[in-house]
């Protein structure tokens, strides 16, 4: 397949290569020369720092005093040197004197490994060491991760997903077996990691990022993390990495002021700094950040073989004026407020991934009604593959938290996301932002009684994995945790011994299980074609939502139909799409689930009444606050799915 064929953001360009020479001039390998290198007895090192007076190095190997590096005399502002006696395992720091004086310690932008939090040094680190045995994941990659094929995805913070008792942390060979095995029996294609790039602050969740080429050391060595992806991929489960090329904190050890300058930012706070995060923007105009990143985006894809890459905060990156008030920002030379650079960097970023790996997925996180994030650059989109659905996020969880009763008059809220759905190819998000700062778990977030919460929540999963788009759901959400999400605890696994809980993991697993089998689930997420609104007889129509989805020519038809009150609704007439025998495939409200066991005896038998148009119609039963999902009796793709 063409790039474009497997990722309508690909591009059909050819392939970066990497320049010969000590001087990584705007190409995209340049770990492969910056940062410490080990050779024999002693380190290469290379840091760029055009404004400084002077360089050295300081470390472990020789008492932390300085050891001068060597301006490379080509204008390009490196400087570099081999330190006899440093060597794999040591930390070190460059020592700067910038470019107004005075000398600064920073830690090097390409380190593959820092020191553990709270220490700020860098680590000599090399990569080799580890000998994967995904090939038969990578070699079907491109098949496995089509447009076409499932996506659910399960969105993990490592460090409060599962803990020893008594609190500590797992390693990433520890956290692999566990989540491999978790996510094989919930029936998820794919882990989202929340950014595992180094961050000194615990509490910024990984995107506030200061080692752009070292995995935290909080959970084992760059080796570790390679097992873990390794070990994923071994079970048939594809990894994303979250990525943040946004910004980046103004910790003085780091990127901040590198040189004595503002050398990664802008000097200008109306373009440098972040207000809301209390960060610092990169300067996507200046060619050697742009490759910095780039590179950084290609080395995980490389090194790690993640799967794709989750950019974090892009709408932040589009717009001159995001989270600024009047005279906060500088207009473009247009006079607008698109971030022109942000823009062609966006472009250029998704252009090299997709020419070095036109089977990964690059994955937009944008807020906004940006149009053409995920279509191809040379039709003037962004070039990503896939992109968040915010909307859809928003408005469904507004309207699920509103009382039962209410919900009659704001079908808008519920129904609108299908009027863009195929606009951009989405992925349909329960992220972790929907668990934090007060807003609650989603199961707490639904109204009524406990049943009703959880009834509530069933119907809300089965609305979701039968809409049109991937999907992605927080970790704790498979069983209905309680309490918001907080990185300092783990999960409340316990709660899987509660019958309710228990229901609900048996509901997702069920729900995946059916999304994985039906093509009419999958196939047709980014194209109308596959879904259609079915016609309902009945006086309050708006809590009642119904729909066709299709697949692939000659795979079965599905029909999903939700009631979103607690009023159950028996003999209910249900335009169809043929007339036939249907099996229930799926009904939420079994007693498995925790129901009430309310439904249709696992078969709808559709005559030839017709009903607003379609030429068959049913009487169904549609229990409360439910989930049924139809599929075509002569089916027999949905084998192993619960009824």
């Amino acid at each position: 397949m063409t790039p474009s064929q497997l990722h309508p953001g690909a591009v059909t360009s050819t392939a970066v290569t990497h320049r010969p020479g000590p001087r990584p001039s705007h190409h995209f390998r340049q770990f492969d020369v910056m940062g410490a290198h080990p050779d024999g007895n002693g380190t290469r090192f290379t840091v760029w720092a055009p404004n400084a007076r002077s360089v050295g190095v300081t470390g472990s190997f020789n008492g932390w005093h300085c050891e001068p590096l060597q301006r490379i005399e080509d204008g390009s502002g490196l400087w570099h040197g081999r330190i006899e006696g440093a060597r794999a395992g040591d930390y070190y720091k460059f020592r700067i004197e910038g470019a107004h004086g005075g000398w600064m310690e920073k830690a090097d932008p390409y380190a593959f490994r820092c020191e553990h939090p709270p220490g700020t040094a860098s680590q000599i680190w090399p990569l080799e060491g580890h000998t994967w045995g995904d090939r038969e994941w990578m070699s079907q990659r491109g098949e496995r991760q089509s447009h076409r094929q499932p996506m659910s995805i399960y969105e993990v913070h490592l460090g409060s997903w599962q803990r020893e008792e008594d609190g500590r942390v797992l390693n990433y060979r520890d956290l692999a077996v566990r989540l491999a095995s978790h996510c094989r029996t919930m029936g998820f294609t794919h882990v989202e990691l929340m950014p595992v790039a180094e961050h000194p602050f615990y509490g910024s969740w990984g995107y506030q990022t200061t080692g752009y080429f070292a995995p935290t050391a909080r959970y084992g060595t760059p080796q570790d993390l390679m097992t873990m992806v390794d070990t994923l991929h071994q079970h048939g489960i594809g990894v994303i990495l979250d990525w943040v090329g946004s910004h980046f904190p103004s910790d003085w050890h780091a990127l901040a002021q590198f040189d004595g300058t503002e050398l990664y930012e802008h000097a200008d706070p109306r373009l440098g700094y972040h207000p809301q995060w209390n960060s610092l923007i990169f300067n996507y105009g200046r060619y050697e950040v742009r490759d910095f990143l780039i590179s950084n985006a290609l080395f995980w894809l490389e090194k790690y073989h993640f799967d794709g890459l989750r950019v974090d905060a892009v709408a932040s990156m589009l717009y001159l004026d995001f989270a600024r008030e009047p005279g906060q920002w500088i207009p473009n030379q247009y006079g607008g407020n698109q971030n022109l650079e942000a823009v062609r960097f966006l472009q250029d970023l998704n252009s090299a991934v997709y020419a070095a790996f036109p089977d990964v997925h690059m994955i937009a996180e944008e807020s906004t009604a940006w149009a053409g994030v995920s279509r191809p650059v040379h039709h003037g989109g962004l070039g990503f593959g896939m992109k968040w659905n915010m909307g859809w996020m928003n408005d469904t969880l507004r309207y699920m938290q509103r009382p039962h009763f209410f919900r009659r008059w704001h079908g808008d809220d519920i129904r609108f996301s299908t009027v863009y759905a195929f606009n951009e190819n989405f992925v349909l998000p329960l992220s972790h932002d929907e668990v934090v700062y007060g807003k609650g778990s989603l199961l707490g977030r639904q109204p009524g009684d406990e049943w009703q919460r959880f009834a509530g929540l069933r119907a809300l999963y089965g609305y979701m994995w039968t809409h049109p788009g991937k999907k992605l759901l927080f970790m704790g959400g498979e069983f209905g945790q309680l309490q918001e999400w907080h990185h300092e605890r783990t999960l409340d696994w316990h709660l899987w011994a509660r019958p309710l809980h228990a229901g609900i993991a048996r509901w997702v697993c069920d729900l995946n299980a059916a999304y994985r089998r039906l093509p009419a689930l999958h196939a047709n997420d980014f194209h109308g074609e596959g879904f259609a609104w079915v016609p309902v007889e009945t006086p309050e129509p708006q809590t009642v939502l119904a729909f066709v989805r299709r697949g692939n020519p000659g795979d079965a038809t599905a029909v999903a139909v939700i009631n979103m009150t607690a009023e159950p609704r028996v003999g209910l007439r249900l335009a169809m799409p043929h007339a036939g025998e249907w099996q229930e495939l799926l009904n939420s409200d079994a007693t498995y689930y925790g129901g009430s066991g309310m439904g249709n005896l696992g078969r709808v038998v559709a005559d030839d009444t017709p009903l607003h148009g379609l030429p068959a119609s049913a009487s169904i039963t549609l229990p409360p606050l439910a989930t049924l999902l139809l599929v075509d009796e002569n089916d027999t793709t949905s084998g192993g799915v619960r009824p």
